[in-house]
């Protein structure tokens, strides 16, 4: 297995929501989206910059306890789907894999939207809407890590 930077894995998961045809595929992505956020949360808790560890911690029980909800592991055709963020192996540039990974999550919600106003099953709908409700809160965490990246660049306010 190749291991990536959470940049590479970012841009990969992108282009694979993009690409999707079905909502079976779209929700397997909004699950492979969390998997990734929960993995760069971990990553960045043990060894990100200290200012945005603890809100790290919060990133990576996100996207874990999205992962471990209805929208966990999917079948993609007769298979269960591998986790693109097992790949993960750094997050060389923190600021800009969470600038990216804050693009995803919100294209991911705008799928699941699409997804969940069309939804003709109660039980699909459902789960868009614990899916989304999973990519607003990791994107919560996000902006709270990018905010404090950002403070931390340019120091205390004068």
């Amino acid at each position: 297995m190749v291991k990536l930077d959470a940049v590479h894995l970012i841009k990969a998961t992108r282009h694979a929501l993009a690409e999707c045809e079905s909502v079976e595929e779209i929700v397997a992505e909004a699950w492979q989206v969390q998997a990734l956020a929960g993995a760069i949360g971990r990553h960045l808790a043990v060894s990100g910059p200290q200012s945005v560890r603890a809100e790290a911690i919060g990133l990576s029980e996100a996207g874990t306890q999205a992962c471990l909800s209805s929208v966990g592991p999917v079948r993609c055709g007769g298979r269960w789907c591998e986790a693109r963020a097992d790949r993960l192996s750094q997050v060389q540039d923190p600021k800009c894999a969470l600038s990216d990974l804050s693009l995803l999550l919100a294209e991911t919600g705008v799928a699941l939207v699409l997804v969940a106003v069309s939804a003709r099953e109660e039980g699909l709908y459902w789960q868009c809407v614990e899916a989304l409700d999973a990519a607003d809160e990791s994107g919560d965490r996000v902006t709270g890590m990018m905010r404090r990246l950002e403070a931390q660049e340019h120091g205390p306010a004068a």
